[in-house]
């Protein structure tokens, strides 16, 4: 098991009153598989992908990643978590415009305060396999959407994580790049052995992933048996 979510309820201040966005939400995903969460704008699910990745603290209900539970975390203790065991696509994906494709991903591993020399190698083996060993040495402006995604998804990569955390990867792509792009992460999640969670609200690109669970007005729907 590498991420379990256990009854988690998260809600916000709305006026005086309080809005549920996750409503007593458990999930399990184990290590080299990949869960879609699925459902319409305003779900819960990107209420779900930010406790998962330790951003916000549910009102009540447990977040264990790779085994170790998050509540009583320090917030030092929870940023060194996200640093070392969380990986997070982004729905855009906000690359820094001088660096290129390669630096890009060093960054990730100067701020984890890795060998610099060990950093390069990985980097360039992260871009190898998202297809973009030829693309290392050029910036954002020089790079296709498709191919700015797959340089996010390599970042995120970039520290070994064990949970990966994928936010509406196809939002800005068409079709054939979104299935594209839909295929290497759950690639990726095999060949990594990543726990996979992807929100998206687009079904079309989700029929070999290996759960599908269902989001509305904050309660997760997860298909009986699924792991």
């Amino acid at each position: 098991m590498s991420l379990h979510l256990t009854g988690i309820t998260l809600t916000y201040a709305d006026g005086e009153a309080r809005l549920t966005a996750l409503d007593q939400v458990s999930l399990e995903v184990t290590k080299g598989t990949l869960t879609a969460v699925v459902g319409p704008s305003g779900s819960g699910k990107s209420s779900l992908l930010a406790v998962a990745a330790t951003l916000v603290t549910p009102d009540a209900g447990t977040v264990t990643i790779d085994g170790r539970t998050t509540t009583g975390l320090s917030r030092a203790k929870l940023a060194e978590l996200r640093r070392d065991k969380i990986g997070v696509v982004f729905q855009q994906p906000n690359l820094l415009p001088s660096l290129t494709a390669v630096e890009q991903l060093q960054v990730m591993a100067q701020i984890a305060g890795r060998n610099p020399r060990t950093a390069r190698d990985r980097a360039r083996e992260l871009l190898d396999a998202v297809g973009l060993a030829d693309q290392a040495g050029r910036r954002p402006h020089q790079l296709s959407g498709g191919q700015r995604q797959r340089v996010n998804i390599a970042r995120a990569l970039m520290n070994d994580p064990t949970v990966l955390l994928v936010d509406e990867p196809t939002s800005a792509l068409d079709h054939e790049r979104g299935a594209a792009v839909i295929d290497l992460i759950i690639r990726l999640t095999h060949q990594r052995a990543t726990a996979t969670v992807l929100v998206t609200h687009d079904r079309g690109h989700l029929t070999a992933v290996d759960q599908v669970a269902e989001i509305g007005d904050g309660r997760l729907q997860v298909p009986a048996g699924a792991r």
